[in-house]
């Protein structure tokens, strides 16, 4: 088993209102990842990735895009210590 990686990240732009989070969610559970995605008050979107290194790199590059109605201007991806997360959740 491949060690797990765990990334913050977040997302500037044209991203709330357009269906990142429910696609986020999407993206992550058919790469296998756990972690959560949230709106942030100051209109940024807020993702957690936690799982095999690989999977957490293809999400965050797929956040410089996002769905197909978002405008991504900004993404700031930090890297964490895993927790251990099971399942992706809005919140």
């Amino acid at each position: 088993m491949q060690a797990r990686i765990r990334r913050r990240v977040l997302m500037s732009g044209r991203v709330q209102g357009v269906a990142f989070r429910a696609a986020t969610r999407r993206e992550a559970r058919a790469a296998g990842l756990a972690g959560w995605v949230r709106n942030l008050a100051d209109g940024r979107v807020e993702a957690v990735f936690e799982g095999e290194p690989s999977a957490v790199a293809v999400l965050v590059a797929w956040c410089r895009e996002g769905p197909s109605a978002a405008r991504v201007d900004r993404v700031d991806a930090a890297e964490e210590t895993p927790e251990g997360l099971a399942g992706f959740e809005i919140r």
